[in-house]
C-alpha cells in the first residue's frame, strides 16, 4: 500500500479502541462520538478486508488479524512521535542562522546581536553574508535581512521607515558623489563607486566624498560624529526588512529575536 493511501485516522482509532477494548472509552480519548469510532473501524475493515473486533458476552474482543498488526502499528506511532519531537527541536534550539548584507551586519546588526546574546547567553548565532537572492532552503536559514520595498513572498517586518540621507566628513571633505550598488544616485553622477553602502559611509567619513545611504545604516556613525548629514533625510521606498518563510517566522526563537530587534 502506498504511503499516501495509508488510513492514518482509522489506524489511530484502531489503536485507541484496542487499548481500551471499548468504542466509548476510545471516543472519550479521541474527543469524538462512539458512533464516529464505529464508522472509522468499519471503514478500516472494509479497506483492509478483515474483521478487527468481535462483540462477545464479555465485551469487545480483538480478532487475531487485528492483534497481529498492533505491535507494528504502535511502534509506528512511537516513530511518528519521535519524528515530531525531532522536527520541533528547532523551535527550542539556541541556534539562529541569519543572512544579512555585510554592511548592515557591521553597522547595525552586530551590536544588537551582542546585546541580545548578553541577555540570552545560551543563544548562538551563525551569520551569513547575503545581499539578494536569499534561498532559505539551501542555506538552512532562520531569518534574513534585505534592503527592499517589502517582504516579497515571505513574512516580514520593516525595521524602520525607508529614508536615505546624504552624508559627508565632519570637517567638510570633498563633495565627490560616492556610489554603491543600490544607491539612488545614478552611476553617471558618481565619481567613486564602492561595494556597498557601508564602504560608502566609511569613504565619506575620511573625506573622499559624499554618499546617499540608508539613514538606518548611517545612524550609528552620525550619532558618533564620524560623519555629518549634508542634508535632511528623505523618504524612500527601500527599507531594511526582517524576512522569513512562514514556518521559520512562527518559530519561538525567531519571534523572540524579531521582538528584540524591533523594540
Amino acid at each position: 500500500m502506498k504511503r499516501t493511501h495509508l488510513p492514518l485516522n482509522g489506524l489511530r482509532v484502531l489503536d485507541a479502541a484496542a487499548r481500551h477494548l471499548s468504542f466509548t472509552k476510545a471516543a472519550d480519548e479521541l474527543a469524538v462520538t462512539p458512533a464516529a469510532v464505529g464508522q472509522q473501524i468499519r471503514a478500516l475493515e472494509d479497506m483492509l478486508g478483515v474483521v478487527l473486533f468481535r462483540r462477545t458476552p464479555k465485551g469487545l474482543e480483538l480478532t487475531d488479524e487485528a492483534a497481529n498488526g498492533l505491535d507494528a502499528l504502535r511502534a509506528g506511532f512511537l516513530q511518528f512521535e519521535e519524528s515530531v519531537r525531532a522536527m520541533q527541536s528547532g523551535q527550542s534550539s539556541n541556534s539562529l542562522t541569519i543572512a544579512a548584507p555585510r554592511d548592515f551586519t557591521a553597522k547595525w546588526l552586530t551590536p544588537r546581536l551582542a546585546r541580545y546574546g548578553a541577555a540570552n547567553p545560551d543563544v548562538r548565532f551563525t551569520l551569513i553574508v547575503a545581499d539578494s537572492d536569499i534561498d532559505f532552503t539551501e542555506a538552512n536559514l532562520d531569518i534574513a535581512v534585505r534592503l527592499a520595498d517589502g517582504p516579497g513572498e515571505h513574512e516580514g517586518v520593516r525595521l524602520a521607515t525607508g529614508a536615505f540621507v546624504r552624508v559627508g566628513a565632519p570637517d567638510g571633505g570633498a563633495s565627490t558623489p560616492i556610489g554603491w550598488p543600490g544607491s539612488p544616485v545614478a552611476d553617471g553622477e558618481t565619481m567613486l563607486k564602492l561595494g556597498d553602502a557601508g564602504l560608502a559611509i566609511d569613504a565619506a567619513a575620511i573625506g573622499l566624498g559624499q554618499a546617499v545611504v540608508p539613514h538606518l545604516l548611517a545612524a550609528g556613525d552620525l550619532d558618533a560624529g564620524r560623519i555629518r548629514a549634508v542634508d535632511n533625510s528623505r523618504e524612500h521606498e527601500l527599507a531594511y526588512w526582517l524576512i522569513a518563510p512562514l514556518p521559520q517566522w512562527r518559530q519561538k526563537k525567531v519571534k523572540a529575536l524579531v521582538e528584540a530587534l524591533t523594540a
